[in-house]
C-alpha cells in the first residue's frame, strides 16, 4: 500500500471517529465531496499535521463544496 493510500485511510478513520460515523457513511461523504482527491492533491502539506487539524480541514473543504453554486436553474 502506498504512503498516500495509507494516509487516506488514516484521514478517513480520523474523520469517522471524530464525527461518530461508521465507515460506510464516512466513505459516502468522502466520495460525494471528492475528499480523497483533495487529500491526494494536498498530501505533501496535510501529512505533516495531526489528526484533529486534518479533520477540521476536511470539514472546511466539505463545507466549501456544499456552498458552491450549482449550474442548475431554479424551477419557476
Amino acid at each position: 500500500m502506498s504512503e498516500t493510500t495509507q494516509f487516506k485511510v488514516f484521514c478517513l478513520e480520523q474523520y469517522k471517529n471524530e464525527h461518530g460515523l461508521n465507515g460506510r457513511d464516512a466513505m459516502r461523504l468522502f466520495k460525494q465531496y471528492d475528499v480523497l482527491n483533495y487529500i491526494s492533491s494536498f498530501y505533501d502539506i496535510l501529512h505533516s499535521y495531526g489528526g484533529k487539524y486534518i479533520v477540521q480541514d476536511i470539514d472546511l473543504f466539505i463545507l466549501s463544496r456544499q456552498e458552491e453554486p450549482t449550474d442548475e436553474k431554479p424551477l419557476s
